[in-house]
Formats: C-alpha cells, structure tokens, sequence
C-alpha cells in the first residue's frame, strides 16, 4: 500500500510530524519538494528585491512624512486618499488606504482631534458615517501631497524612465491581484 499524500510528504511541508496547512490544497506547495535548487528558482529571486524596494521606499518615505510634514504614514495616507473627494465612509477609506482597519478608527480621531477631517452621520442610514476633510485638512493636503510627491519623484526618475514606470505599475499590479485572488 503507498503512503497517503501526507506521509509521502517531508515533515516541513505538512508530513507525519509536520505542519499542517489547514485548508491549503496540498499540490500547491508539493512542487517545493520538486525542485532540486530552490536557489535558482527565478520567482523566489524576485522576492527578496520587492521586499527591499519596498521597505527602501518606506522608510525613506516614512522618514519624510514624519520630519517635514508632521505627521504619521498613516494620517498621511488618509489626508492624500481623502483630498480632492466629497468625502468617504470608513468602509471605503479602510479598502483605499494602507491603514489597517483596527488602526484606522485611531487615525481618525487623532486627525479630528487636529481638526483635520470631520465625521458626518450619512442622511437616511445613521449606520454609515462620512469623513471628509475640513478647510484645514484640506490646505494641509495640498501643501503635504504635492511636497511628498516632489521628494518622491526624483528616486523614480533617477532609477526609471517613464515607459519603465508604466511596466513596473503593471507588473506590480498583476502580482498583487494573483496574490488577492485566492482571498
């Protein structure tokens, strides 16, 4: 009798003795036990430059929010999503930025605290509430987007040029969505 397609499988990957990844179609991860060198798998040599580029971008970033905008990724992040709108309920400002849903109620009141964004009951459904930015949120939004964008900037141009932006948005994006999908 052949082993079961869990005992044929290293320990590692979810073998006797191993971990199990519940609800995870075992012929997903089975081709790793396949390769001879993993090191010469060419999505896996992707992977470790996205993750610098990203943590270079955000923390250079970072850095520049803090010190010469005063304010936090995070409020910085909701002040850009929410300029030039009417305003957003919280459902669609948690889908639109990076600020996780358990921060974002925080944010958002260290920000109304600021009296940069104001909260208004949406008439005929009191469940829903709309943010928006006040006058003052949104004259710190157009000097603070603009300066970000113009610090930014020059870190794309110096290492792309326009056609390659257009690419790399493309190919980021595809990436993101195959990830998404099985959510």
């Amino acid at each position: 009798m052949s082993p079961s397609p869990s005992e044929a499988r290293p320990a590692a990957l979810g073998g006797p003795g191993g971990l199990h990844l519940d609800g995870v179609e075992p012929s997903l991860y089975a081709p790793l036990v396949e390769s001879p060198n993993p090191q010469d798998d060419p999505y896996l040599k992707l992977v470790r430059p996205l993750v610098e580029a990203y943590l270079a971008f955000w923390r250079t970033g970072s850095r520049h929010i803090k010190k010469s905008l005063r304010l936090t990724p995070s409020q910085f992040d909701v002040i850009a999503t929410l300029g030039d709108t009417d305003g957003m309920t919280c459902s669609e400002l948690s889908h639109k930025t990076l600020v996780t849903k358990g921060t974002l109620t925080g944010v958002l009141d260290r920000l109304a605290a600021k009296g940069l964004i104001k909260r208004e009951a949406i008439q005929g459904d009191r469940r829903f509430t709309k943010i928006s930015l006040t006058a003052k949120g949104d004259a710190l939004f157009r000097k603070t987007f603009s300066a970000h964008t113009a610090f930014i900037r020059p870190f794309f141009e110096r290492a792309l040029t326009p056609q390659e932006v257009e690419q790399a948005r493309s190919f980021l994006l595809r990436i993101r969505d195959s990830f998404n999908r099985d959510r």
